[in-house]
C-alpha cells in the first residue's frame, strides 16, 4: 500500500506537470493548432477517400462486373471535377476563408459514402460518386488545408504544409488495413456506409474550429509579435516585404507554367499507381490483403518523408529538391519493373513515397513565389490544369491493363514521365516581383 505522504507527493508532481503542459499549450502559436485541425481532416480524407478507393477498387469492380478501365474512369472523372472546382473554390476561399467549404465537403462526402453503399449499376455509381461523394472533396480536403498553412505561416510555410500533406499518409496507414479487414469480413458496401458515418461524426466538429487567418484574431504569420503602432511589422521591427502576385500576373510568368506542367505529370503517375496499387500488387503475385498492408506501409513511409522534405524545403532551393525527388521516383519504377520479391517491393515503397512527399514543397514554392493574398486563386488555377493528371493516369493504366493483361507498360511509361517532370522542376526560376517585371528596361 502506498503511504499517504508518498501519494500526496505524487499528486503534487502530477498537478505540476499538468499545469506546466497547459501553460506551454497556451503559449503555443495558434497557427499550429490550425495545422493540427487541417492535418486531422486530411487524415480522414486521405485514409477513407484517397487510399480507400484502392481498397474498394477490386471488390467494387467485381460486384458490378466492371472492367478496370471503367472502374478507373469513375475515380478519374471525380478528379476532373476537382479541376473545374479549383478556380471557383479559390476565389471563394480568398473571399470567405476555408471553413465554409470544409463543412460542405464533409457533409457531401459523408452522405455520399452512405449512398455509395446502395449502388447496383454503373450509371448509379457514376451519379453518386461524382454528384455527391467527390463533388466538393478536392476543395474542402485538399485546397482548404493548404490555404490554412499558407495563410498562417511564411518562414515555416514548407514545414506547415508538410505536416498537413503528410497526414494523408497517416490516414492511409491507419485506415487502409481497417478498411481492408471490414471489406473482407462484411463487404465493401458496409465499409462504405461506415466511412460516411466517420466523416460526419468526427470531421464536422473539427471543421468548426478553423479560423480564417492570424490577422482575424489579432496575430501575425509565424507567431510574430505585433509591435505597438506597427501592425504591419514583423517581430524584428522590419516592414513586411511579402510580395503578392495577382492571378493575371502569375499567369504571365514561366515559373507558373513549369510548376503546373511538372505537377500534372507527377499527378498522372501518382494517381495511376495509387488507384491500381492493390491490383498491381496482385499482378505481381501478392494477395489482396497483403497488398493492402503494402499500401498502408507506403502511406506510413510518406509521413517521415514529408517531414524530412518539409524541413529541407525551408533550407534548400525547392525546384532542385523536387527535381531530385522525381529522379528517386524514377528509380522506384525501375525496381518495381525488374524485381518480384517482397524486399524489392519495400525498396519501391521507400523510393516512390517521395512522389507524394513533394506536394508540400510544390505548394510552398507557389506560396513563396506568388504570396499569400491570392494563393487560393493561383493554386486553384494550377489545379485546374494539374488535376487532369488524375483523369489521364488511372484510366490510361486501366486501358493498358485491359488490352495487354499486364502493368509493365504502365510502369515504364511512369518512369519516363518522372524524368520529364524532373527536367521541368529543374527549369523553375523565382519570378521578378510584379512591379519590377512590368517596369520597362532601360536601353544600354
Amino acid at each position: 500500500m502506498i503511504p499517504p505522504r508518498t501519494w500526496l507527493r505524487q499528486m503534487r508532481i502530477g498537478s505540476y506537470v499538468l499545469h506546466s503542459l497547459r501553460g506551454r499549450l497556451a503559449d503555443l502559436y495558434y497557427g499550429w493548432r490550425m495545422i493540427a485541425v487541417g492535418s486531422m481532416l486530411r487524415i480522414l480524407g486521405g485514409g477513407l477517400y484517397f487510399y480507400g478507393f484502392s481498397v474498394f477498387f477490386l471488390p467494387l469492380s467485381q460486384d458490378l462486373s466492371l472492367s478496370r478501365a471503367s472502374t478507373s474512369l469513375v475515380f478519374s472523372l471525380a478528379r476532373a471535377q476537382g479541376a473545374f472546382e479549383g478556380p471557383i473554390a479559390g476565389y471563394f476561399m480568398d473571399r470567405h476563408g476555408p471553413r465554409p467549404l470544409m463543412i460542405m465537403a464533409l457533409m457531401m462526402t459523408g452522405i455520399g459514402h452512405m449512398l455509395l453503399s446502395g449502388v447496383h449499376s454503373y450509371v448509379t455509381l457514376l451519379i453518386v460518386y461524382m454528384g455527391v461523394v467527390s463533388l466538393s472533396f478536392h476543395a474542402g480536403f485538399m485546397d482548404a488545408p493548404m490555404l490554412i498553412a499558407n495563410t498562417w505561416f511564411i518562414r515555416k510555410r514548407t514545414m506547415a504544409m508538410a505536416l498537413i500533406s503528410g497526414s494523408i499518409g497517416i490516414g492511409g496507414f491507419i485506415f487502409t488495413p481497417i478498411l481492408s479487414a471490414v471489406v473482407h469480413a462484411f463487404g465493401w458496401r458496409q465499409a462504405a456506409f461506415a466511412c460516411g458515418i466517420v466523416f460526419m461524426v468526427v470531421g464536422m466538429p473539427l471543421a468548426l474550429l478553423v479560423r480564417r487567418s492570424p490577422e482575424s484574431i489579432g496575430l501575425l504569420p509565424d507567431g510574430d509579435r505585433v509591435l505597438p503602432g506597427h501592425i504591419d511589422q514583423t517581430q524584428d521591427g522590419r516592414a513586411s516585404e511579402e510580395i503578392n502576385f495577382t492571378l493575371a500576373q502569375a499567369l504571365r510568368t514561366s515559373s507558373f507554367w513549369f510548376i503546373v506542367s511538372a505537377t500534372a505529370i507527377r499527378v498522372i503517375v501518382l494517381s495511376a499507381i495509387n488507384v491500381h496499387y492493390v491490383a498491381l500488387m496482385v499482378w505481381k503475385g501478392v494477395s489482396e490483403q497483403r497488398a493492402a498492408y503494402f499500401l498502408a506501409a507506403q502511406a506510413l513511409m510518406s509521413v517521415p518523408s514529408h517531414l524530412l522534405f518539409g524541413w529541407i524545403g525551408d533550407l534548400l532551393p525547392k525546384p532542385k529538391l523536387m527535381a531530385t525527388c522525381m529522379l528517386l521516383a524514377f528509380g522506384s519504377m525501375c525496381v518495381l519493373a525488374r524485381v518480384h520479391s517482397e524486399w524489392a517491393i519495400l525498396i519501391f515503397i521507400a523510393l516512390f513515397s517521395v512522389v507524394e512527399s513533394t506536394f508540400p514543397v510544390n505548394w510552398s514554392t507557389v506560396g513563396e513565389y506568388f504570396g499569400r493574398k491570392n494563393f487560393a486563386k493561383i493554386r486553384g488555377s494550377m489545379s485546374f490544369v494539374s488535376t487532369w493528371g488524375s483523369v489521364i493516369g488511372p484510366v490510361s493504366a486501366g486501358a493498358i491493363y485491359d488490352h495487354t493483361r499486364s502493368y509493365e507498360l504502365v510502369i515504364w511509361s511512369s518512369a519516363a514521365l518522372l524524368v520529364v517532370a524532373s527536367l521541368l522542376y529543374a527549369s523553375v526560376k523565382k519570378p521578378l516581383p510584379p512591379t519590377q517585371a512590368s517596369r520597362p528596361r532601360m536601353s544600354e
